[in-house]
């Protein structure tokens, strides 16, 4: 169970999945779900293609589900064709969006410098912004996770301040245990948490204790109580798990 003073977030990726006719319907069902239970404490946010978040936000509004985007261009405006600004992200209902994901690393060779240019579009447009970090099964291997994921913070927040620990999230993604049949136990997922926790305080004192530290790597219902019982683990980026509504909200409850 969380004991930190960092409210839980629970962050559902959802990736190039479902429809907006898919969407819709599933997200209704969720809010009657929700309707059934106790007002919780730990915030669900839904991060969704960029086609989903208008017609979501239409549903979502009143309710403790949050919206969010899975990425943003670095620009404002201008000749870039193909990109969403982050000022049109919020025009279409969002509050947070991924930055700096594993897969936008790999697949489409985003650096530290354009991960650093997104964070601060996602800041211009008062948009919360979730930090991806995380090392590869060759940087573990070779006895690097500390100093990349070290340098990662360093560089995607180069120049940038936080007035409040609301502002940041940070999600720790271990690339080596996704899909790779390896499995990063519920200490792995806590070292790791906690260096990035320490490297805050160093940081950022007045608000690191609040900001939160997601682990994002394939968690779901049947390990979800012991990641989130760790004291450094403020939540969970969740991605297959979170196209299934009683997954989701089973993790969810773990959280509480």
């Amino acid at each position: 169970m969380l004991t930190r003073m960092a409210t839980p977030l629970i962050a559902g990726n959802w990736k190039m999945n479902k429809l907006v006719s898919d969407a819709v319907p599933w997200v209704e069902s969720l809010l009657e779900r929700l309707q059934q239970q106790p007002r919780a404490r730990e915030e669900l946010l839904l991060l969704v293609p960029f086609t989903h978040i208008h017609p979501l936000a239409e549903k979502l509004r009143g309710s403790q589900v949050r919206l969010g985007a899975q990425d943003l261009s670095q620009h404002d405006s201008g000749a870039y064709t193909g990109e969403v600004s982050g000022a049109m992200l919020r025009d279409a209902g969002a509050d947070f969006v991924l930055v700096g994901h594993s897969e936008r690393r790999q697949y489409h060779q985003e650096n530290d410098f354009i991960i650093n240019a997104k964070m601060r579009a996602a800041q211009r447009q008062w948009l919360i912004p979730i930090l991806c970090i995380g090392e590869t099964a060759q940087q573990r291997d070779e006895g690097q996770e500390n100093g990349v994921v070290i340098g990662q913070l360093e560089n995607a927040l180069d120049g940038l301040e936080f007035a409040t620990a609301r502002e940041l999230v940070i999600a720790y993604e271990p690339v080596w245990s996704i899909g790779t049949g390896r499995t990063a136990t519920a200490e792995d997922a806590q070292a790791m948490c906690s260096l990035i926790r320490t490297w805050l305080q160093d940081r950022m004192p007045a608000v690191a204790d609040k900001v939160r530290i997601l682990y994002g790597g394939s968690m779901k219902p049947s390990n979800s109580n012991e990641l989130l019982a760790q004291p450094d683990i403020n939540g969970g980026l969740i991605g297959g798990a979170s196209l299934e509504l009683d997954d989701l909200l089973a993790i969810h409850a773990s959280a509480s």
